[in-house]
């Protein structure tokens, strides 16, 4: 089966935050020590995928925003992760003059181009810091996978690009065609991690047929460079022939109502009654009683935010995002019951563990083969089960939430 689109991102993310190499899972070899810098876009794609946790395998012992207050580590290699935008090029250039680490690696999450290519190259120049800039790569990453098979173009600046800002009356050619622009950039860098090019298909007359033939045009003149070209891996294997899926590019004007339909389910409840974005779940948590000043009158206290993220690990997401409500509420209580029997089960062989010499039939329990390799299995499934029982709770707490908002 192939790769989805959510695990070939995150292994091009691991790939780069590894200093563009393969990374290799031995105990003997340590990771290189780096920085990760990344702008808001960038965060944004990395913040789905990878964990904080998985940051530190690969690594990264700290990851900073890039126009954040940051302190110079001059003897720790740099890894940027950011659009190529004037901006973001202009603060890397203080960071090279600043001597800011060690080494640089430039990543940026759209090609960049070659005017702005050349002012760093002046800048860096200037700096005498020519040989601290390691690597300069376009990563095409230009999209945000929140599922194994779906993804979003962007979440900054996200209403730039939306249907409103398409169909607006007072919208100008100039803002049609960065918004076409844009869509056609993540799309490409979406096809450039896939690896593959497609058959694309549109109907006429629409925005649609703009984004296609914008699409086309760019992959054409990718390929038309065949030692340069993005694709070239795939040219070598007949992929174009024989395994070219089927791009199909739609209008949101031939299908206004579904966007309209608020469904019974959980992901869609979540989506539409709490705050969920990029696969984070925010709950906003308000304290029943209240305060009394020192007039004597009451307030409430202020509200508490709480936020869970949705990992691609979360079974009970998985299985349950598109149940019925009231079908997650039950799915909720068989997980917690089916804990409590497997923490029971824990618990009294922990008890025989105390081996208490009143209780001669626990003794003789233990001493059995069948109880031994029964202890063995409990003592090995302890962390997926306090794992398990942190899901449940977590799920708890969005389940009450949406139907605290129901009620």
């Amino acid at each position: 089966m192939a790769a989805s689109i959510r695990t070939k991102q995150t292994e091009c993310l691991k790939r780069m935050i590894n200093l563009n190499d393969i990374p290799r899972k031995t105990a003997s070899v340590e990771p290189v020590w780096k920085v990760l810098v990344y702008d808001r876009f960038g965060q944004d794609i990395i913040s789905p995928l990878l964990t904080v946790a998985e940051l530190r395998e690969l690594g990264v012992t700290l990851h900073l925003l890039l126009h954040s207050d940051r302190d110079a580590i001059p003897d720790v290699p740099a890894v940027y992760f950011v659009l190529p935008t004037e901006e973001n090029i202009k603060r890397i250039c203080q960071d090279c003059r600043n001597q800011c680490y060690e080494s640089y690696y430039l990543n940026f999450i759209t090609a960049i181009m070659r005017r702005q290519l050349e002012d760093l190259a002046t800048t860096v120049l200037q700096g005498d810091c020519v040989a601290q800039i390691s690597k300069v790569f376009d990563q095409y990453l230009n999209f945000i996978s929140l599922e194994e098979n779906m993804f979003t173009t962007r979440y900054q600046e996200r209403d730039s690009i939306s249907y409103y800002a398409l169909n607006r009356p007072d919208a100008k050619d100039t803002d049609i065609e960065n918004i076409r622009d844009a869509v056609v950039d993540s799309l490409f860098s979406f096809l450039v991690t896939l690896g593959t090019v497609p058959v694309i298909r549109c109907p006429r007359g629409n925005a649609a047929e703009i984004v296609s033939e914008a699409l086309d045009k760019k992959l054409r003149e990718n390929l038309r460079d065949a030692r340069n070209s993005l694709f070239a891996g795939d040219m070598s294997t007949g992929q174009f022939s024989f395994q070219r899926p089927v791009l199909i590019i739609l209008d949101r004007n031939i299908d206004l109502c579904t966007p309209l339909h608020h469904t019974w389910t959980y992901q869609a409840l979540c989506h539409d009654v709490l705050d969920l974005h990029l696969n984070r779940v925010v709950i906003k948590e308000s304290a029943p009683d209240s305060e009394t000043t020192e007039h004597g009158h009451s307030r409430p206290r202020p509200t508490k935010t709480k936020s869970y993220d949705i990992s691609a690990t979360d079974n009970f997401w998985n299985n349950h995002r598109g149940s019925p409500f009231p079908n997650v509420a039950e799915s909720i209580q068989k997980e917690l019951d089916e804990y409590k029997a497997s923490e029971g089960e824990v618990k009294r062989l922990k008890n025989i563990m105390g081996l208490d010499d009143s209780d001669e039939g626990a003794i003789t329990d233990l001493m059995s083969a069948d109880h031994t390799s029964k202890l063995t299995s409990a003592v090995s499934s302890l962390p997926e089960l306090l794992e398990k029982k942190r899901l449940i709770d977590q799920h708890t707490n969005i389940a009450t939430a949406l139907l605290d908002q129901i009620k």
